[in-house]
């Protein structure tokens, strides 16, 4: 991991020197000197740290919740994205696929690291993956006709849904439901929903996924492995989604394929691989509910900045 993140490190100041040398047309177009060479590299190592970290906490988070880590990627992509000079309102889908796209890898490890403990339910993965992806293509037909702004809308309101959750996780505890999984119909719809919604905001879906096993009278851990394999399923299709959907589009940050950011996906991946085991280590250990307070006061603060982003752009 040190090798990868030293070499992006690398290809990531040599870019980024190239703008600011076209930038600084009044120093005469060129750097000044080795003091601001330094100050620039000191500005993209922190940055590539931000990145490191984002990933280090979406692995675990994908292990502790079975949700991917998404509600961590997307604000860390924006927030790097736009210091590092890209202001375009696109910047929203970037995020968004390269959340995608980093899911794929931590909900792979997370479900990797249940599996070793035999929490993961593979029929209901089996049963949900078609509609999953049906309606992850939905989800994708919706973001192409939607603008960055409303983008950042919707994430933010999305993200608000999901806090008041987390911060007031014993209303759906399991005790106030005795459900049965869904079948027929209501499981077409209700995977094809998630899926769509949570291509719209680069999330895994495992929250939701929780919520519905929860209710079943399924085991906490089982239903946040299980989540993490539903992530993979939404991130692998809304990821290949995004690559089309942004294939062509200009002024999109450097090494971007797509609405994937390669750099990114690599240096966020790379880190939640680390993590991912740990959270799934916790969430066979820890108290939840404190830990989805935790959660949930990040997200109502997350939901708040996109909110302002959204005016912003």
């Amino acid at each position: 991991m040190l090798l990868l993140a030293r070499n992006l490190y690398v290809t990531l100041v040599r870019h980024q020197l190239s703008i600011v040398a076209k930038r600084r047309t009044w120093h005469h177009g060129a750097l000044h000197s080795t003091h601001e060479l330094a100050i620039l590299m000191t500005e993209l190592l922190g940055l590539l740290l931000t990145l490191c970290a984002a990933g280090a906490a979406a692995g675990i988070t994908a292990g502790l919740f079975g949700n991917g880590g998404g509600f961590v990627v997307v604000p860390a992509l924006v927030f790097v994205f736009s210091l590092l000079g890209d202001s375009s309102a696109d910047l929203i889908f970037v995020a968004i696929g390269t959340s995608l796209a980093t899911i794929v890898v931590s909900s792979a490890r997370a479900v990797q690291a249940h599996r070793s403990r035999g929490a993961v339910d593979f029929d209901v993965l089996k049963s949900w993956a078609g509609w999953l992806v049906i309606g992850v293509v939905l989800g994708i037909a919706l973001a192409s006709v939607t603008s960055g702004k409303q983008l950042y809308s919707v994430f933010a309101v999305g993200v608000f849904f999901y806090a008041l959750y987390f911060l007031f996780p014993t209303i759906l505890s399991p005790n106030k439901f005795a459900l049965s999984m869904p079948t027929g119909l209501p499981r077409a719809g209700l995977a094809s929903f998630l899926g769509g919604f949570s291509s719209l905001l680069g999330i895994g879906g495992g929250t939701v996924t929780v919520i519905t096993m929860v209710s079943c009278r399924r085991p906490i851990y089982q239903a946040v492995a299980t989540a993490s394999g539903v992530g993979f399923i939404i991130g692998l299709a809304g990821a290949i989604g995004f690559v089309f959907l942004g294939i062509g589009k200009p002024d999109l940050p450097f090494g971007s394929i797509g609405y994937v950011n390669i750099p990114a996906l690599i240096t966020v991946g790379a880190a939640s691989i680390l993590t991912a085991p740990i959270g799934a280590r916790w969430a066979h250990s820890l108290d939840e509910n404190i830990l989805k307070r935790l959660f949930g006061v990040y997200l109502l603060l997350v939901s708040i900045a996109m909110f302002w982003k959204s005016m912003h752009v």
